[in-house]
């Protein structure tokens, strides 16, 4: 979400991450590719815009002298999607994916992008084309969920999680979004137990905790929210975040419309494809 009161919704609910979505949470890369997968690791982080819309440029001169290259298709719509153009980066990562309908890299960053613009449906079914059953991978499993918490199949997308954490046991990205999925499913103290794993395992990803602050908060601790949420954030940033969330949970007390978009945005900002590296 981008709605901000002295910016708290940036950084309390919506902060990109993934994103991982994904933003991205702690995870393992695909060889060969950066935004792969819909694999979970870190969001743009250190480049500046300036410096993701040059290589956006650069990528794009590339891209459209061959566009059936699909790692440079991979690496132009990770640039797209930091700089804010994400119908853009879905449409060529279709573009590439036409050429090379079986390259699960490719399907994978297209799935993801498609859940970017709110393709879900869609989203679902490249997704699954990423991976196979017989050799899943646990970050698709863990999109695929996020992607289902979207379209409000919670219990669904729990199964995914669960899947995923067959696969990596305690992988903190998966718990973080398996918590904001019972948060969305109302069953706030089983969120809470699940992202303070999360945050236990998580390491230096503020995201996870500021997850977990959230639904504390959701639970009406608000000075206990703050102390998590103070650990990343400057004070005066973290004091208004929690002041947000008690005003949004007092006007939503009978029908939480705004906390559960608030809730859905978090968990696919917290799957953001790996950015900023082909190893």
């Amino acid at each position: 979400m981008t709605v901000r009161v002295a910016r708290p919704i940036r950084s309390l609910a919506g902060i990109a991450v993934t994103a991982l979505l994904a933003a991205t949470l702690v995870g393992c890369k695909t060889t060969g590719s950066v935004d792969v997968t819909g694999s979970v690791g870190s969001p743009p982080g250190a480049r500046s815009d300036a410096e993701w819309r040059s290589e956006a440029q650069a990528l794009g001169d590339k891209f459209r002298s061959n566009p059936r290259d699909p790692d440079v298709a991979i690496r132009y719509a990770q640039a797209l999607r930091a700089t804010g153009q994400r119908a853009q980066a879905a449409a060529v990562l279709e573009t590439a994916a036409l050429h090379h309908p079986n390259h699960k890299p490719l399907l994978g960053a297209f799935g993801r992008a498609l859940a970017d613009i709110g393709n879900f449906k869609q989203a679902l079914e490249v997704l699954a084309r990423a991976h196979s059953p017989d050799q899943p991978d646990w970050r698709i499993l863990s999109v695929q969920g996020a992607v289902l918490d979207q379209m409000g199949r919670h219990e669904e997308a729990q199964r995914y999680y669960a899947s995923a954490l067959r696969i990596v046991p305690d992988e903190p990205s998966v718990l973080s979004n398996l918590g904001l999925s019972y948060a969305l499913s109302k069953d706030l103290k089983r969120a809470e137990e699940t992202l303070r794993r999360a945050a236990e395992r998580g390491g230096s990803d503020k995201r996870v905790r500021q997850n977990l602050a959230l639904v504390v908060g959701l639970q009406g601790r608000f000075q206990e929210a703050e102390t998590i949420a103070k650990a990343d954030l400057p004070p005066e940033e973290a004091a208004a975040n929690v002041a947000y969330l008690r005003r949004m949970t007092a006007q939503n007390s009978t029908a939480p419309t705004n906390l559960k978009k608030t809730l859905r945005s978090r968990a696919v900002q917290g799957l953001d494809p790996v950015e900023g590296d082909g190893t």
